[in-house]
């Protein structure tokens, strides 16, 4: 994909054609039939030409919705690798929070954890092809990281963690329902519009760091945990809404277009991304409103 969070660079269902493929089927109604609107019907346009199955169904025009086969991705081959991404987060959080007390210690590997797992996240946005070993690898030192912080939130904000659990579980569920009725069209000029101010909060919030840390701006700029901080954490979970958006569109087309099945991982890594996201900025809002700080 050519977005995600923190990354931005992540590869996906649309690949050489960028959000090519975000105009092709209709979100409520499923699929298009035939290959009329279908951007990958093209020559040279389909981004699975590699895929047999894909090139038998353009060479006698059968609709890009024809019945699974072995080698194509399907919705359980994306939930089954979601599940063993996720699971691997929470596996390692659960560790970390069991085997690591909270100290200027656990910070300081927490902080490493999260430096490795970007370093991966990187280096899989980069590949062409999907490493499991790379994905399991990010989901295990991201689960390292989220498991020091939540123990260290919930020290000062009892229950912090479960209610940005609840939280980011309900946002998710908000955004597929409004994603499947269709009450959001993701289009190239959504896709566009969205990433621009994507990646303007994410500079916003890089300079906002450095003033922080040379002291030029005090408690925290405009990550403080204020009424401030508060509406900056609401447009960061609604900016991770938009990329889960964006992951449910891709996931969509990549069945729909006969993506190969490998390519299960890359959907499960885009996920894990961006529910990672939404979370750390659920458990930050969480401890504003709790008003204990």
């Amino acid at each position: 994909m050519r977005s995600s969070n923190p990354v931005f660079s992540r590869r996906g269902f649309s690949r050489d054609n960028g959000y090519a493929g975000f105009n092709a089927a209709p979100q409520a109604g499923g699929p298009a039939a035939g290959t009329q609107g279908n951007p990958y019907a093209q020559q040279g346009g389909n981004p699975y030409a590699q895929n047999p199955y894909a090139q038998q169904d353009l060479q006698y025009g059968a609709p890009p919705q024809a019945p699974a086969t072995t080698g194509r991705m399907t919705m359980d081959d994306v939930v089954m690798r979601s599940a063993m991404t996720l699971g691997t987060v929470a596996v390692g959080a659960i560790l970390a929070w069991a085997l690591l007390p909270v100290s200027s210690t656990s910070y300081g590997l927490a902080i490493g954890a999260a430096l490795v797992a970007f370093v991966l996240a990187m280096v899989q946005s980069f590949k062409r092809t999907a490493s499991p070993a790379l994905i399991l690898g990010y989901a295990a030192f991201e689960g390292v990281f989220l498991g020091v912080i939540s123990e260290m939130y919930n020290s000062q904000w009892s229950g912090a963690p479960f209610q940005a659990v609840l939280g980011t579980m309900a946002v998710t569920g908000a955004t597929l329902l409004v994603y499947k009725a269709g009450w959001i069209r993701v289009t190239a000029r959504y896709a566009r519009i969205g990433m621009t101010i994507a990646i303007a909060f994410v500079v916003v919030m890089a300079v906002n760091l450095l003033l922080v840390v040379f002291g030029v701006a005090e408690d925290g700029g405009l990550r403080s945990m204020g009424p401030l901080g508060a509406i900056v954490g609401i447009l960061a979970i609604l900016i991770g809404a938009f990329f889960l958006t964006l992951d449910f569109k891709q996931i969509e087309d990549g069945i729909a277009y006969g993506a190969p099945k490998e390519e299960a991982w890359l959907a499960a890594f885009g996920l894990t991304l961006t529910l990672v996201w939404i979370y750390v900025e659920m458990l930050r809002l969480v401890a504003i409103f709790s008003g204990d700080d």
